[in-house]
């Protein structure tokens, strides 16, 4: 897809020495294909999107980890060792 796109820019700019509108239509193709292309995550050109899904993926395990951190930090450790004991001493 991306070569029959780059073809048709291609050809398009050569037809703006006949017309300057061609070139208009070149332009907007590339700015279509570079800006608003297939999905959110990138155009034509810029690619199927894998960087920004790599780097979603990437965000989603740095939130886990920082969750994970908060949740199971000293501070919490400690205060579970309090909980554990009292429920001990409740127990028995």
């Amino acid at each position: 897809m991306f070569i029959l796109l780059l073809i048709l820019i291609v050809v398009l700019f050569g037809l703006g020495f006949l017309s300057p509108l061609w070139w208009v239509a070149a332009a907007v193709l590339v700015f279509g294909a570079t800006r608003y292309g297939r999905g959110g995550g990138g155009g034509w050109i810029r690619g199927d999107g894998s960087d920004f899904e790599e780097y979603r993926d990437y965000e989603n395990r740095r939130d886990r980890q920082d969750r994970w951190d908060r949740r199971y930090s000293r501070q919490h450790r400690a205060r579970w060792r309090r909980e554990d004991r009292r429920d001990r001493e409740r127990r028995g």
